[in-house]
């Protein structure tokens, strides 16, 4: 009974707030001397947006109303085991895909092995990171600035990219650091949604999966430096390779939703069509679901005083579930300027743009104007002009399809 009593003292004491930078990557080690006794910690994160956009095209669109998007929240808890061994449950409390609380992952990060009491390996996990579980894997640089549900306090701006990649799936990762050097290897089961068995009702069969044939592989290598309190420099390379998956889910796990709400939604007349549930991936465009994959992407980021630069060059070639091949190139570049006493201010720019081989090499781009205020280091508010165009897209009528407007963002993260 005294030992839960000091269990639960800690967790009353050891509620803080977090704050992350936009610069911020992989997290630092833990190391012996952090850890005192079990710490639990307990974060959250709450979003909402004001929508005024408008969308058009040849093909009919439904009417967009203006107004506040449906609110997000987030529920973070995490716990300091032993020395070097933390734990995170991450929790969706409200999201545009989900409405009810889910869980989006759960992990541990192991930065020493005191179980072992060998010198040998200890000198070994000096350099060595290990993180296990169902988690958001470490695939690229972009998935660090983009918004995750109620989390937003990463992304300057309020939309993520045109296409996202973003997923959680069960795996395994191994990060080695060495000064301003960093190389990670990794393996997962490929899938948002882990499966042993299908049925298909057109023809009343079913199929069997087999974790050990679906495996995908990630990569990254890079180099970081700070070289003094005003000037960054991060370069990263990675790769995600995926030979045969019942649903690849690279390009669609993004369960939370699109931040802007019913765009470009197609009449036909049914419930579906104003549901945020159904349509949660508005505005984003992509591979999606794949059998098989091959990913690269190339990141660029520094940072100069208040200046500070997000570059991304990304490439798929890959086939659908019904073996259909594609291949989608993506470069996104963003430029910020953070200003005041604290640069608690900031006004930034971001061109995205995204081409496909479909059709006749469909394409989408979109340009994102933003200025943000931190009131505290936990409290941003966002302001954004987006302005979005398809290209070549049958399903729209013509070439002159696309949405355009301003969004309002207010976040809380603790």
């Amino acid at each position: 009974m005294n030992y839960m009593r000091r269990i639960l003292s800690v967790f009353a004491g050891s509620i803080f707030i977090t704050f992350v930078s936009f610069g911020q990557f992989e997290p630092k080690q833990l190391k012996s001397e952090d850890f005192e006794n079990i710490k639990i910690s307990l974060g959250g994160d709450f979003a909402l947006q004001y929508q005024l956009l408008k969308h058009h095209a040849e093909a009919e669109l439904i009417p967009l109303g203006t107004g506040f998007n449906l609110p997000t929240a987030n529920l973070n808890t995490s716990a300091l085991l032993a020395p070097g061994i933390s734990v995170v449950l991450e929790t969706y409390l409200s999201s545009r895909h989900h409405n009810e609380t889910w869980v989006k992952g759960g992990y541990i990060t192991i930065d020493e092995l005191p179980f072992l009491k060998s010198e040998g390996i200890d000198r070994i996990m000096d350099y060595l990171t290990l993180r296990v579980g169902d988690m958001e894997i470490n695939y690229g640089d972009a998935h660090f600035r983009r918004s995750d549900n109620g989390n937003v306090i990463n992304n300057p701006f309020v939309g993520n990219y045109i296409m996202d990649a973003f997923s959680t799936q069960v795996g395994f990762e191994a990060l080695y650091r060495n000064k301003d050097w960093f190389l990670m290897g990794a393996v997962s089961n490929g899938s948002l949604k882990p499966a042993l068995t299908g049925y298909s009702p057109a023809d009343s069969t079913y199929v069997t999966y087999d974790t050990h044939k679906e495996l995908a592989f990630y990569w990254k290598t890079g180099f970081d430096k700070q070289f003094n309190d005003y000037f960054r420099l991060r370069l990263s390379l990675s790769g995600y390779h995926c030979p045969d998956n019942h649903s690849g889910s690279l390009y669609n796990s993004e369960r939370a939703g699109s931040r802007y709400y019913f765009v470009m939604n197609k009449v036909s007349y049914s419930p579906n069509d104003v549901d945020v549930t159904k349509n949660h991936t508005s505005g984003n465009y992509g591979p999606g679901t794949t059998k098989k994959g091959n990913s690269i992407m190339a990141n660029f980021f520094t940072r100069y005083h208040g200046f500070e630069v997000f570059a991304t060059y990304e490439n798929f070639k890959g086939t659908s579930p019904a073996d259909v091949e594609s291949k989608f190139s993506q470069y996104a570049v963003e430029g910020l300027y953070r200003f005041g006493k604290e640069q608690q201010f900031y006004t930034g720019l971001r061109y995205n743009a995204v081409k496909s081989d479909i059709g006749e090499d469909q394409s989408v781009n979109r340009i994102q104007i933003a200025a943000g205020w931190f009131l505290i280091k936990q409290i941003i508010l966002k302001l954004e002009y987006v302005k979005q165009n398809y290209m070549d897209f049958a399903t729209y009528g013509s070439d002159n399809a696309g949405f355009d407007g301003v969004m309002f963002e207010a976040a809380i993260s603790f």
